[in-house]
């Protein structure tokens, strides 16, 4: 029992360890110190923000120019951004809620801010100077506040006009996912539908919500959506309770049906007003999904760690999401070629800061309303103490899941338990939550190995396992450093199940970089061709896709004979079906969207059905 008793003291630090190191940076947020912020207005101090009223094009993002002036300028001077604009302490919770709030301090953080001198490099001498800064719309009014004492000592020395947008409760940032329906006959659930997400400022009492969606040209439907919310008591502890709580609004999904397979739909949010008036998105379109296992080219993008950034240049620090635009930016460009995405886990980074959610879905509205956004828990979704979660760490800032498992849709029978199956044509994907245990018994694990064991592989020959944290083999520093190379017990745990079901590739994140290995089976390369595999592999390629946005993490120095590229950079991962017996894989980095490294399988079903080391049942005398 002693021995025993090292062994798991042993494992827990390891665990502590990895969660030291993983965790790049801070929230740029998390910078100021709100708690400690005061009110000293100085009359001779101002700040104004024109124009007063956004999107009276129809638009949900808007630009705003901001002038102010002080007395007494200095370089730590800042400009807050609020929303609701009543951000005083009259609008804080009871002290019972939140008792080291009391006035007059701040109860809630800026949803973003910027340096007085950002683009006046002059005000420390002039005391004058302007920004200018984008807005979306987040359900409420704005208003601006002029600092002194830095973000550590903050004092409120001017106060803006309040902004606001035409219609601040306005249907906004459609997210697509893959769903599902009840097969009558089967009594099966069945990929064949799409969901559409989006965040209103409309509950149920005030506006029907649905969608009015149809071919182009032809009669339209309305399918009616669910509406869900969450209030502060819903958040498993600070930031996300306290100074980093924002109303989230109303998230509203509807299930679209009886989808023509591979057909351009276009659709529009709808809600009904009380009064009879209707309200209306803009007009957006998707293709629908192609029938599993359909022979057509599919095309699926995969990458982790995304977070969010600001093209205004505010919320800087630290290079904490530094590629995250520039992800954006490539998928957009190439949204043409891309059927699918998987965003596997580490979404945002809000890490408590609710508001953030809103701007994540904002940055990402071109890409997620036009296809499929499929998401993974990670880390900085999911982990709390005491809140169920397979880490201790307090990386989710008191989330603990609310927010990625009510703002994104997935296919998942408990969304609690972000594990999920989904197929797209000639792919099955099985989706874990490292952030559950996984290991050999549990609920999860169970889940695994029917996903994997479950596919028609003559019809869906190419089988992708996916997850946050590295379940497999990375180089990264602070795994090398604790001697595992990966997640600890993520390999021993599940790559029996991985040989036994053939999986081609599995994709992680947390590591924030790229690295492919060799196939590879207990740590041995099966296949020692790094370009273009035909027949059978005889393992399984792990890949590390952890480069989507967030502060880089370092490879280690050691010689691990396993991996075949590295790539400290930014960029996402790209996979494309041509047909059930050739896989194009590819990298691409996020700044140009050049490949730089990739790789072809080309195979028959019978190279499937082929036997090698434990994916076989064992024969004897008797069969």
């Amino acid at each position: 029992m002693r021995e025993l008793g090292l062994i798991l003291m042993s494992f827990v630090l390891i665990l502590a360890s990895i969660e030291e190191v993983a965790s790049h940076g801070d929230q740029p947020l998390s910078t100021i110190a709100v708690q400690k912020a005061t009110f000293a207005l100085n009359h001779q101090a101002y700040i104004k923000v024109s124009p007063t009223v956004l999107g009276l094009k129809g638009q949900n993002v808007d630009w705003v120019i901001v002038e102010f002036s002080s007395p007494h300028p200095s370089v730590d001077d800042w400009i807050g951004v609020f929303s609701p604009s009543n951000f005083s302490a009259s609008s804080c919770p009871a002290p019972a809620d939140n008792p080291w709030v009391t006035p007059p301090l701040l109860c809630s953080a800026p949803i973003k801010y910027q340096y007085a001198n950002y683009s006046s490099p002059k005000y420390k001498e002039t005391g004058k100077g302007t920004l200018k800064l984008q807005l979306i719309n987040q359900r409420s009014d704005f208003s601006l506040a002029l600092f002194s004492g830095g973000l550590l000592n903050p004092k409120v020395v001017a106060v803006s006009n309040k902004v606001a947008f035409s219609n601040p409760k306005a249907p906004v940032y459609p997210r697509l996912a893959q769903g599902k329906i009840w097969n009558e006959i089967t009594q099966m659930e069945v990929d064949s539908q799409m969901t559409v997400t989006w965040t209103s400022g409309y509950g149920i009492d005030e506006a029907v919500p649905f969608v009015e969606w149809g071919q182009k040209g032809g009669p339209a439907t309305h399918s009616p959506a669910g509406t869900l919310t969450f209030d502060r008591n819903s958040m498993c502890g600070e930031p996300a309770r306290t100074v980093g709580w924002r109303d989230p609004g109303f998230i509203h999904t509807s299930f679209l049906k009886e989808l023509w397979p591979n057909t351009l739909y276009t659709y529009k949010l709808g809600h009904i007003l009380s009064n009879g008036t209707y309200v209306w998105s803009q007009e957006y379109k998707f293709r629908a999904s192609p029938y599993p296992g359909q022979n057509s080219l599919q095309r699926v993008v995969i990458f982790g760690d995304m977070g969010k950034d600001e093209v205004d240049g505010s919320n800087e620090y630290n290079d904490f999401q530094h590629g995250s635009l520039n992800t954006t930016k490539q998928l957009i460009s190439d949204l043409n070629n891309i059927d699918l995405i998987f965003l596997i886990g580490d979404i945002c980074y809000a890490n408590g800061y609710i508001s953030q959610w809103d701007q994540f879905t904002a940055q990402v509205e071109p890409i997620a309303s036009t296809v499929p956004f499929m998401i993974a828990s990670g880390n900085h979704e999911r982990d709390w103490p005491g809140s169920g979660s397979f880490y201790g760490s307090k990386d989710s800032g008191g989330e603990c899941g609310v927010l990625a498992e009510t703002m994104f849709y997935v296919p998942a029978e408990n969304r609690a338990k972000f594990w999920y199956s989904t197929d797209y044509g000639m792919f099955r994907f099985c989706v874990a939550d490292t952030e559950h245990d996984w290991r050999e018994g549990t609920e999860q694990y169970k889940f695994i190995e029917h996903c994997l064991a479950s596919v028609d592989r003559q019809k869906q020959p190419w089988l992708v396992f996916l997850a946050h944290r590295v379940l497999g083999y990375s180089s990264a520093t602070f795994y090398a450093d604790t001697g595992s190379f990966g997640e600890p017990m993520g390999r021993e745990s599940l790559q029996k199940l991985w040989q036994k079901h053939k999986v081609d590739i599995a994709i992680y994140g947390h590591a924030h970089h790229y690295e492919r290995t060799c196939p590879i089976y207990q740590n041995i390369c099966t296949n020692k061709e790094k370009q273009h595999y035909t027949g059978p592999m005889n393992g399984t390629i792990h890949v590390v896709a952890g480069g989507g946005g967030a502060g880089l993490a370092e490879f280690t120095t050691l010689n691990t004979k396993w991996s075949f590229f590295k790539d400290y950079d930014y960029g996402f991962v790209k996979l494309t079906a041509i047909d059930h017996s050739n896989l194009l894989f590819e990298y691409k980095k996020s700044n140009d969207g050049k490949v730089y490294d990739s790789f072809t399988i080309s195979r028959d079903y019978r190279d499937i059905l082929a036997c090698t080391v434990d994916n076989c049942p064992t024969t004897t005398l008797a069969s």
